[in-house]
């Protein structure tokens, strides 16, 4: 066995002669998501936009919403609804739950009109429409443990709907102890496993640049490089290596 190789960066290199499995893990790690790419020192410039804050303000939310869930769960209904702090604590989760959602499709929609699934972002796009997805139901199981009057309404309502459709009885809403299940343990899971993957795909492929950047996404993938040079509507994205051109036109841009 020899001694791993390190760079002068003093970042591990992949190590050509594994043989094991979790040597061969490490390698593919180490090729798709290096250090410098994982918590990169600097971004590019364009994220300074407003474009690019409302992915995080969701993550932010999401922290408070399974924070305050904790809590919640730990102290049980008697306290949010009869304790004064439990009530804030509990009102506090609702509005983050809000928040966490205006963030979340403001995200989607603006990532939408940058088409923010080009240079091999699909499965980045993918991920992010599926965490929206699986927190539409997370959100509903969350109303459905209120364990008031409303939370009754909806799943009964929620129940005939659901047995129309022939599922009602393999996800009962009607059950508070299924619904518990669901909304403290598995959805939660489910979103954050989701939305970690989402985020290791933006670090890995990088952030988006907007339909405007000059030279393609696939060089800031590839290389982590920016451009300055706009590209005019109409005209095709560079190809992904640094133009390395003596033409004056060239070096005025």
């Amino acid at each position: 066995m020899r001694a791993q190789a390190k760079p002068a960066d003093g970042f591990p290199e992949p190590d050509s002669d594994a043989h094991t499995w979790t040597g061969k893990a490490r390698n593919w790690l180490l090729r798709k998501l290096p250090p410098d790419k994982l918590l990169p020192g600097d971004q590019p410039s364009y994220v300074m936009s407003w474009a690019y804050v409302f992915g995080m303000g969701a993550v932010a939310s999401l922290v408070w919403i399974i924070t305050s869930g904790v809590v919640l769960g730990l102290n049980g209904p008697q306290w949010y609804h009869v304790s004064s702090l439990g009530r804030f604590v509990n009102s506090s989760h609702l509005w983050s739950v809000e928040l966490f959602f205006i963030f979340l499709v403001v995200h989607l929609w603006l990532k939408f009109w940058m088409a923010a699934w080009r240079g091999g972002r699909v499965l980045t796009w993918i991920t992010g429409m599926l965490s929206f997805v699986v927190s539409i139901v997370a959100a509903f199981t969350g109303y459905l443990l209120q364990t008031n009057f409303d939370s009754q309404w909806i799943a009964f309502e929620a129940k005939d709907a659901l047995n129309s459709v022939g599922v009602g009885a393999w996800f009962n809403v009607a059950n508070v102890g299924q619904i518990f299940v669901w909304h403290v343990t598995l959805l939660p899971l489910a979103v954050g496993a989701v939305v970690v993957l989402h985020v290791l795909l933006v670090r890995v492929h990088g952030v988006v640049p907007p339909l405007e950047a000059a030279v393609g996404d696939a060089q800031l993938r590839d290389n982590g490089t920016e451009s300055s040079n706009p590209r005019e509507p109409g005209q095709p994205v560079a190809s992904a290596a640094p133009r390395t051109s003596a033409d004056p036109k060239d070096a005025a841009l």
